[in-house]
């Protein structure tokens, strides 16, 4: 009787692990792939928008090069 109880814990345990079942452990993989995806576009995206509007430079522009340009 023994060696059957701990074929059923046996199996209890390997119903509970993450690498004995193939199905649940890709589900899971896919769907931190994509988690990982996303937070990283999200990042991405935050990172340009905040350089886009950080200060940007003053540009001193000649004066006849203006689309109505003045001249002296």
């Amino acid at each position: 009787m023994d060696q059957q109880e701990y074929h059923e814990e046996l199996q209890k345990v390997q119903d509970k692990d993450f690498t004995h079942d193939w199905v649940s452990s890709s589900a899971f993989l896919f769907y931190l792939q994509l988690a990982c995806a996303a937070l990283f576009l999200v990042g991405a995206c935050i990172a340009l928008y905040s350089y886009h509007y950080k200060g940007k430079p003053d540009v001193n522009v000649p004066e006849s090069t203006l689309y109505t340009p003045k001249y002296k």
